[in-house]
């Protein structure tokens, strides 16, 4: 039986990404790091969590392994199967064991989207044990030093069925995040777009309007990630206008009246 090994350059952050902390959880991640302790990333889409993780893993010169959750995974799809390969069984490693035996970083995005199955998985690599039970090859593989088990989760989108269990939660030390101050989050989106920062500043205000219609006819406002992205359509010759149209509202909802709304706050400040 052959193994397919990880190669750690493959999975390597080689420039630092842009991150701008907002609090002290670069501090508390590395501390937890130390210490062998999983972490959960709570928060709203597109505030960060990823480019945090991406910053993390460059400054911990550790491999990063994400891997986005959703309903069809399994907890095969994590740790391995069995494949034939030129009429010979071969075992491949999933991602999740691929980053515990090589002491990457596995991050699993919107770990509730997964099924229960991967649950049961990740619970003693998130404990004391540090173990990958692998039922396929009747093994324990025990988790390097430098391996950490990180998960997110966006808890404004998540039901009663698909909140994460007490049990789960307890495991890990929790990290919250949220959209940037309104100086911080016109300095990032002018960084990352290249717009200047009057119209990076105009983007945040419509943003703000954005955020104060959740519950209200948006299950979500208008993210960093999308002013980033109307911000770059606007460098490119599109108007304001429509670049809020085209990369926050069609993104934001498919509702009729709540475009025509959303498409009137930002005709209102351009």
């Amino acid at each position: 039986m052959n193994a397919r090994i990880l190669k750690l350059d493959e999975y390597l952050v080689d420039e630092e990404p842009f991150y701008q902390a907002t609090s002290d959880e670069i501090a508390i991640f590395e501390a937890a790091y130390v210490n062998g302790l999983p972490l959960l990333l709570k928060g709203p889409t597109g505030c960060g969590k990823t480019r945090f993780m991406e910053y993390m893993a460059w400054r911990l010169k550790r491999p990063l392994i994400t891997v986005s959750c959703h309903d069809d995974l399994t907890a095969s799809d994590l740790v391995g199967r069995y494949l034939v390969k030129g009429g010979e069984t071969v075992w491949v490693d999933g991602p999740l064991t691929q980053a515990v035996r090589s002491g990457g970083i596995c991050y699993l995005d919107e770990i509730v989207e997964a099924r229960k199955d991967t649950m049961v998985v990740i619970h003693p690599l998130a404990d004391d044990r540090r173990v990958l039970p692998i039922e396929k090859l009747g093994s324990m593989i025990e988790a390097t030093p430098e391996f950490c088990l990180t998960i997110s989760y966006n808890p404004g989108y998540q039901s009663v069925l698909k909140d994460l269990k007490q049990s789960t939660r307890q495991r890990f030390v929790a990290l919250e995040f949220d959209y940037p101050g309104v100086g911080l989050e016109t300095a990032i989106v002018s960084r990352e777009s290249g717009i200047d920062s009057e119209t990076a500043a105009k983007l945040i205000k419509f943003a703000g309007m954005t955020r104060n219609l959740k519950g209200s006819g948006l299950e979500e406002g208008a993210s960093t990630r999308l002013l980033v992205h109307a911000g770059k359509l606007i460098v490119s010759g599109i108007t304001p206008v429509s670049a809020c149209r085209g990369a926050i509202a069609q993104a934001l909802t498919d509702d009729p009246d709540m475009l025509a709304a959303v498409n009137e706050l930002s005709s209102s400040i351009f």
